[in-house]
């Protein structure tokens, strides 16, 4: 079951920092969320599973995965849950590079071309990662149907999601731990 308030608890205790960070969209940042520190504890996992399995229930696609390595944890967890309530969802893993031997794919996992897969993510800031694994998912013939993160930094990628025509739906935003935005 999802508990909102526990998971934001979790969150703020071992994922949110406070300082100078450079994050991976290349922009500097006062705070850092390391949702690592999360999607590995056997607290919180089963937390997030479930909230973004709410956020799928209304649609249910086919597939849920992500870029390797923040996206593994939540989309096993999502089938975790998914295998308990005897629902039928596979995964992917999306690779950064495709491999150098063997098939040679960016997407790993049990897919046929024409499925819908729903992106997940950690933390979204511009959307580059997101953005990135949609387009090595659509060069294997596998509709995106949205984005699912745990925190979006309201720092651009729901409008670079929209603009490529992808919705972002997400757990939290940094406003829901008192960080402002803009200002």
């Amino acid at each position: 079951m999802y508990d909102r308030e526990k998971l934001k608890s979790l969150i703020c205790e071992h994922a949110l920092k406070f300082g100078e960070f450079t994050l991976a969209s290349g922009k500097q940042a006062s705070y850092y969320l390391d949702c690592r520190q999360v999607t590995l504890q056997a607290e919180a996992l089963p937390l997030i599973g479930a909230g973004m399995l709410e956020l799928l229930e209304a649609d249910m696609p086919e597939l849920v995965g992500g870029m390797v390595i923040g996206a593994d944890p939540i989309t096993a967890a999502i089938l975790t849950i998914a295998g308990e309530q005897r629902r039928s969802l596979r995964g992917i893993m999306v690779r950064k590079e495709a491999k150098g031997h063997g098939t040679k794919k960016f997407v790993e996992g049990p897919y046929r071309e024409g499925e819908c897969v729903v992106i997940v993510e950690d933390v979204v800031t511009t959307g580059g990662s997101s953005l990135k694994a949609i387009e090595h998912c659509e060069a294997v013939g596998l509709k995106v149907e949205r984005v699912l993160a745990i925190v979006d930094r309201l720092e651009g990628g729901e409008d670079a999601f929209a603009e490529k025509g992808y919705k972002l739906e997400t757990l939290f935003t940094v406003e829901d731990f008192g960080i402002e935005v803009g200002k």
